[in-house]
């Protein structure tokens, strides 16, 4: 089990941006893949951005790419998400994943969720 903790959500206003973190305490994400997802109201979780272990290989689903990007701190030991250009559709908690398997795109440890954090979007 990887245990995740994410920050940064909040409210915004759209054409706001907002940064989150993902920590991975006790962890290294230089050996790991990773994904944000997110899961709207009444919706199914998506996943939004991946990044494989070497740091270089990206993924975006097209509903956010040009407007969010995924980075990660080796030093810091966090992965971020930075999200410009925020729509109200941008709403749902977002959660990030660690561990699973990156092959063009990002498929998720099941058991390596963290607890989420809101990001709302308001129009």
């Amino acid at each position: 089990q990887v245990q995740l903790v994410e920050s940064g959500g909040g409210l915004v206003q759209a054409g706001g941006s907002l940064r989150l973190s993902c920590e991975a305490p006790g962890r290294t994400f230089s050996i790991y893949n990773v994904g944000w997802f997110r899961q709207g109201p009444g919706k199914e979780r998506e996943l939004v951005a991946g990044m494989a272990w070497n740091g270089y290989n990206t993924y975006y689903s097209e509903s956010v790419k040009g407007r969010f990007t995924i980075s990660r701190d080796i030093a810091e030991n966090t992965v971020y998400l930075q999200m410009d250009s925020l729509k109200p559709e941008d709403t749902a908690v977002y959660y990030c994943n660690a561990g699973g398997r990156y092959d063009g795109t990002y498929f998720p440890r099941s058991d390596s969720w963290g607890q989420g954090t809101q990001v709302t979007v308001s129009s």
